[in-house]
C-alpha cells in the first residue's frame, strides 16, 4: 500500500507542477504593438536611410494636424500602446507599426497601413521570423492579408487567426490597436 500512496503522491505533485508551470509561462507570448515613428521601434530590418525617407513623406499618417510631436508619443519602452486616444475619427495617411509576438517576443512583424476615409486601403507586412516556422507563417499572413482588411473600415477592425497564423494574427490586431490611436484625429 506504500508503494500505491508513493505513487499517488508523485502523479499529485507532477499535476501540481504542470499548474504552477503553466501559471508561469501564461504571460509568454503576449504580443505587442509599437508605432515606428518612435526611439522604441525596434528593428524594422529595413535599412536606416529606407525610415528616414519614410518619416519625411508627406503623406505620412505620423504627423499631428495639431502640431505635436508623435515621436515622443513613447516614454516607456515597454508600452505596448500609443498615449494617444482612439476617437473613432481618423486621418488619411500612412501608418507603420512594429509588432513583436513569440514565447519571449522574438519574432516580429512590421505592419504598414494605408488610410484613407476610414478605411484600410492597403497594409504590407514585412516579417522578421526567429525560426522557419515563423517565417512560414509569416509570408502566408503576408499573402492572405490584404484579402481579408483591405477596404474594411478600421474603426473596430480585428482579424481572426489568417492563413494559419495565430501569433502573427495577434500582433497584426495589437499593431491594428496602436494605428486607430495614431490616425486618431484628437479633439
Amino acid at each position: 500500500m506504500t508503494e500505491k500512496n508513493t505513487l499517488k503522491k508523485s502523479a499529485t505533485l507532477a499535476a501540481a507542477g504542470l499548474v504552477v508551470a503553466g501559471a508561469l509561462l501564461a504571460g509568454c507570448g503576449e504580443s505587442k504593438a509599437t508605432p515606428m515613428d518612435d526611439a522604441y521601434a525596434g528593428n524594422s530590418g529595413e535599412t536606416e536611410k529606407s525610415q528616414e525617407e519614410q518619416s519625411q513623406s508627406p503623406s505620412n499618417g505620423s504627423d499631428s494636424s495639431d502640431g505635436s510631436d508623435s515621436g515622443s508619443s513613447h516614454n516607456d519602452p515597454s508600452t505596448t500602446t500609443s498615449d494617444k486616444k482612439d476617437t473613432g475619427n481618423y486621418k488619411d495617411g500612412n501608418y507603420s507599426i512594429n509588432g513583436q509576438y513569440g514565447p519571449v517576443g522574438e519574432d516580429s512583424i512590421d505592419v504598414h497601413l494605408t488610410i484613407k476615409d476610414g478605411n484600410v486601403e492597403t497594409v504590407k507586412i514585412i516579417g522578421h521570423p526567429f525560426t522557419t516556422i515563423s517565417k512560414n507563417h509569416q509570408d502566408d499572413f503576408a499573402k492572405a492579408i490584404n484579402g481579408v482588411v483591405d477596404g474594411k473600415p478600421l474603426k473596430g477592425l480585428k482579424v481572426d487567426k489568417v492563413a494559419g497564423a495565430s501569433w502573427t494574427s495577434d500582433a497584426f490586431n495589437k499593431a491594428l490597436e496602436v494605428a486607430r490611436q495614431e490616425a486618431s484625429i484628437q479633439e
